[in-house]
């Protein structure tokens, strides 16, 4: 899942739609929206609303530029004229239509990238599959759950790292499931396609388990990796119907949560996590106090409670 880009420059408009709002006639400045015209408060307010509603995250006043930047983007391309007719016509739309996944794609952030986190991903490499390993040995079954998982990243991630340090992997039954909210994030992530960028930090000795097109600087991940890994699309603020997980990844996600919202997902998630199993989570989420199905073992993770 993308999260509000707390990082991106605000003080001015670059690309498509500063050609957009130059142009007469482009759909930015139709129905009466002037060109850069920002929400007012109660606008604002509105579409915090919505978004809070749909899918958990908050957006603070301190976003007000960030949200009218990406709106005018939104105008531009379906051609309603004010930010007042777009809330109306994206309150009518079912979450899974295809208007409102490009309005969450276009109010949140793109930046994800492969084994963010190093000391988590040792964690998991060195001490998880080995216990999991030793526990399991007689049904031989991994199950991993990368919720909010983006593009991809995650879950292609904790394939890498299956694939290179449990012992014999092609006789285990692996099940590892990314979800996100964003339906183009899902098609992103199974074709299974990254940048440079997204691989500058994937350690030498994983580099076998991708394809590198130097020409394209992409890479690819190989069948190995594939036949490990689902995707489908998932919102957390409702519960999803799977058998419990071994360990949950819900990293970055929740520090963009509202107090509220963040118990909503955890009692969706406690229910699928195996007694005694795990949840990974960014140090700063906030887990601690807001349930008693997780106890801390690290500050970024917790252990499911036999309750």
């Amino acid at each position: 899942m993308r999260v509000p880009d707390l990082g991106e420059k605000q003080s001015h408009v670059s690309g498509p739609l500063s050609r957009a709002a130059a142009w007469p006639g482009s759909g930015v400045t139709g129905g009466g929206l002037r060109p850069l015209e920002q929400v007012s408060d109660s606008q604002l307010a509105r579409y915090s609303r919505l978004i809070r509603d749909r899918v958990g995250v908050h957006v603070s006043h301190q976003k007000k530029l960030l949200l009218s930047n990406r709106l005018r983007r939104r105008l531009s391309e379906t051609g309603i004229g004010s930010f007042d007719a777009y809330y109306r016509h994206l309150s009518e739309l079912p979450a899974h239509d295809d208007e409102w996944n490009k309005f969450f794609q276009a109010v949140t952030t793109h930046e994800t990238y492969l084994f963010r986190d190093e000391s988590q991903w040792e964690w998991f490499s060195r001490v998880f599959l080995k216990e999991h390993a030793a526990a399991r040995r007689a049904t031989r079954r991994l199950r991993v759950w990368s919720a909010a998982c983006s593009t991809g990243d995650e879950a292609y991630t904790i394939a890498c790292c299956v694939a290179a340090h449990l012992v014999n992997p092609t006789a285990w039954q692996i099940d590892i499931l990314g979800t996100d909210i964003a339906a183009g994030e899902i098609e992103r992530a199974r074709e299974g396609v990254f940048g440079e960028r997204a691989m500058r930090l994937v350690p030498r000795e994983y580099h076998r388990f991708f394809d590198k097109d130097e020409q394209a600087e992409k890479w690819t991940v190989r069948p190995t990796l594939r036949r490990m890994v689902r995707f489908q699309c998932h919102n957390l603020m409702h519960r999803l119907a799977q058998r419990p997980f071994d360990l949950v990844f819900l990293k970055n996600v929740l520090i963009y949560f509202d107090k509220e919202s963040k118990r909503t997902a955890l009692d969706h998630i406690a229910p699928l996590v195996c007694p005694g199993g795990y949840l990974i989570a960014g140090a700063a989420e906030g887990v601690a106090g807001l349930t008693d199905n997780f106890h801390r073992v690290k500050p970024w993770l917790y252990q499911r409670t036999s309750g």
